[in-house]
């Protein structure tokens, strides 16, 4: 299965089971590419669960990233993987050892014939077999491969040059060994213009391995047809050299912008996220900076993993910090709608209350409370709002409705006693005056009910005014001249009586009463009248 076809993690932990328990030859190249797909798929998928969150009308920053269950399977296989690819190499390097034995063993046999020149001429047969085993023997440690072949070489050419088969048979294999190496070098040469470097430089291995198990040349065209193939070589083996530098470079780069990423996040001052709008603010930041990791390439293979879990660390810390302010905060919302539950209770207890004064101050501090209660949750903020507000306007629509029908009942006493006042007015200029038109005149204004207040005091004073003027018209009053002592002193008392309640009265209403009352104006007023009177009778006794 091509790894580039595959799509979702599920498929790649498909393909992940199916080489672990098929068994199959393990392709870095595939592994790698799989691995980064997954975690590309993982970030998408983090990614569309947050858009899907947000598109279905949910605030961002509550957002709480769900648990890819797939991911401890992928790691699982990928251990897995790791611990056969480890497995495989250990097998590897026992079969290089292996064949690091038969080909010293290949070496020794080579040099005993040699020692033994005498029987070189018979053993030609068996040195080209030795040859043969020598290319299926397979490849050995690396640390070994140069000096075994370089050995190997040794000794070949050493049996060539004492062995005394025929010269013909000599120079025909001679000749034949040369057209093999001039054919890799050839092949060497055109690899330096393929464009796939790692392609060129794993062929180039395979014409090493073809031209070491060439047979010699003739002597003196040894060392040319061996620069030939090393020049070629060392311009492949730049050319990969240079790639990987490429790459390391690109890599190291890319490893710096994934530090920067970890530090960005590593360094967020959570003391300063106290509030929701600055918790979506770097949240933002956050999901921005995966986005950025998923842009940049690989880092040092030795590092790429460890900055992965280092970053994968800093944004699981961030959003578990975020998870459980979100998680404070709703306790808090709740809370706070617990209380304003409380209060709309209290308010809808006094919505139908006629005591207006003390329920009006009662609302009003209830309106005071709840301005003091912080904000509940969204889905409930309209409706216990909406209660709270309808309890409210209850109670004050109907206390408006009554202001109203008062205003209006002020509106025409008003209306009333400013006849009444024109009433007196006409009386002064009329001359037919006497105390019973008076006394009709003050219970007819004593019975009429309130006025508007700021009308209370003026005409008040107009209205008292016009009295005492329409008094002054008056005849004098001789009743008191046929009192008897008896009697003068039955209404003393009766006016002293009076002014002391009067001035019990008094003192409680300058004690809870503003100054400048209209009503303590008043008593005040008649007061100073009693006193008058008091004092005339008190003459009039003596």
């Amino acid at each position: 299965m091509d790894a580039n076809e595959l799509v979702g993690t599920e498929s790649i932990v498909n393909r992940l089971k199916a080489i672990v328990e098929n068994n199959e030859a393990i392709d870095k190249f595939e592994i790698d590419s799989l691995k980064q797909q997954f975690y590309k798929q993982h970030f998408a998928a983090m990614e569309k669960a947050r858009k899907d969150y947000e598109d279905s009308g949910n605030d961002a920053a509550s957002f709480i990233i769900p648990e890819d269950t797939s991911e401890t399977e992928f790691k699982a296989l990928m251990q897995a993987i790791k611990e056969r690819r480890n497995a495989l190499l250990l097998q590897q390097e026992q079969l290089k050892q292996e064949n690091l034995a038969k080909k010293e063993a290949i070496i020794a046999r080579i040099k005993e014939i040699i020692d033994n020149p005498e029987s070189a001429e018979n053993t030609f047969e068996e040195v080209r077999q030795l040859q043969q085993n020598w290319k299926v023997a397979g490849s050995v440690p690396p640390e070994s491969a140069t000096d075994l072949w370089k050995r190997y070489q040794l000794v070949i050419e050493q049996y060539y040059d004492i062995q005394k088969i025929n010269n013909e048979l000599r120079d025909l294999d001679f000749k034949k060994n040369l057209e093999t190496k001039t054919t890799l070098c050839e092949q060497a040469e055109a690899l330096a213009k393929s464009d796939d470097i790692i392609d060129a430089f794993q062929k180039l291995q395979q014409l090493h391995l073809e031209y070491k198990d060439c047979g010699p040349v003739a002597k003196e065209l040894r060392e040319d047809i061996w620069k030939r193939f090393k020049d070629a070589s060392t311009v492949v083996n730049k050319m990969h050299q240079q790639h990987f530098e490429d790459i390391r470079q690109e890599e190291l780069k890319n490893l710096e912008k994934k530090e920067q990423l970890c530090q960005q996040i590593e360094t967020i001052d959570f003391e300063k996220l106290t509030t929701t709008a600055s918790w979506n603010e770097v949240a933002q930041k956050v999901l921005d900076a995966q986005a950025q990791w998923k842009q940049i390439g690989y880092a040092p293979q030795k590092q790429n993993t460890k900055i992965y879990e280092r970053f994968r660390t800093a944004c699981g810390a961030f959003f578990d910090k975020k998870n459980t302010f979100y998680k404070d905060l709703k306790d808090s919302l709740n809370d706070n709608l617990n209380k304003k539950l409380i209060l709309c209770e209290k308010a809808e207890a006094l919505q139908d209350s006629e005591d207006w004064k003390t329920t009006a101050d009662a609302m009003i501090q209830l309106q005071k409370e709840w301005k003091s209660i912080g904000t509940v949750p969204k889905k409930d903020s309209d409706t216990v709002w909406k209660r709270f507000c309808k309890a409210c306007d209850t109670f004050f629509d109907r206390k408006n409705k009554l202001a109203n029908t008062q205003k209006n009942a002020e509106l025409e006493n008003l209306k009333k006693k400013k006849e009444i006042i024109a009433q007196v007015k006409e009386l002064a200029t009329s001359g037919n005056i006497n105390r019973n038109q008076i006394r009709d005149i003050v219970k007819s204004w004593n019975e009429v009910g309130h006025v508007p207040f700021k009308e209370k005091d003026k005409l008040y004073k107009e209205f008292h005014t016009a009295i005492e003027e329409v008094e002054k018209l008056l005849p004098r009053r001789k009743e008191t001249k046929d009192l008897t002592p008896d009697r003068m002193k039955r209404i003393l008392d009766a006016k002293l009586a009076e002014l002391k309640t009067y001035e019990n009265n008094l003192g409680f209403l300058t004690a809870n009463s503003k100054k400048g009352n209209a009503l303590v104006d008043e008593m005040n007023r008649k007061m100073e009248k009693l006193k008058a009177e008091v004092e005339e009778l008190k003459s009039k006794m003596n």
